[in-house]
């Protein structure tokens, strides 16, 4: 993807290992991008989530659970310190648009983290393999016990 976005520096480099790390599939390095008390704001449940190893295991489910992942465009706030990524998936037969907003600190740590999805039926097919698997992924990362 090709972007003139003016970013601070720190910003884009970690910007740049997010962008590895999607087309790879891999979080790995995610920690090392990450605030240890990120907010993770979901577009299918109320509350927020809050550390990185929650977000960790929630970036490594939903990247099992979209097919055809892609961004399409990137957006950054005047401070360089925020960027908005819009990506198209499949979850199913159900296709999807979506935003990731994603705020980064000054070290270019990810701060917060907000997904916005549309269409209402590829949320609901997004939600529901997320219920299925979220619950043991958060387990076997020792965070939490399925329900």
């Amino acid at each position: 993807m090709t972007t003139a976005l003016h970013l601070a520096p720190a910003v884009a480099a970690s910007l740049a290992r997010w962008h590895a790390m999607i087309a790879s599939r891999d979080f790995t390095g995610l920690l090392d991008i990450t605030r240890p008390d990120v907010t993770f704001r979901s577009p299918a449940v109320f509350k927020p989530y809050h550390t990185a190893p929650v977000l960790h295991v929630i970036l490594s489910t939903v990247i099992g659970v979209f097919e055809d992942f892609a961004y399409h465009r990137e957006f950054a706030t005047g401070d360089g310190l925020s960027v908005v990524l819009e990506f198209s998936a499949r979850v199913g037969d159900r296709e999807l648009k979506g935003i990731d907003m994603i705020r980064f600190d000054e070290q270019g740590r990810i701060a917060e983290f907000e997904v916005m999805i549309r269409p209402l039926s590829g949320l609901q097919a997004l939600a529901g393999e997320m219920n299925q698997r979220f619950p043991a992924a958060l387990a076997a990362a020792g965070l939490a016990k399925p329900a």
